[in-house]
């Protein structure tokens, strides 16, 4: 699809995910037809168990994620 969505737990930035979209995007940027769609962990501290679920990616923010990476230009 000359799309790519990282999807990872630490949060979108500054987190692994943040260095993989980076070198996909300097790698590959001339065969990437949308940006690289980051999904992450959100951008606060990591909160208790109990809120865990709250936090990381879920089914709904990644095909969001792929939908949009899908529809671009």
């Amino acid at each position: 699809t000359h799309r790519a969505v990282v999807v990872h737990e630490a949060p979108v930035f500054c987190g692994f995910g943040a260095e993989v979209a980076a070198r996909i995007s300097h790698d590959a940027f001339d065969l990437l037809e949308a940006p690289v769609a980051r999904i992450g962990g959100l951008n606060v501290p990591y909160p208790p168990a109990r809120y865990e679920k709250l936090y990381l990616p879920d089914v709904d923010r990644i095909l969001q994620a792929a939908d949009a990476a899908l529809a671009y230009g």
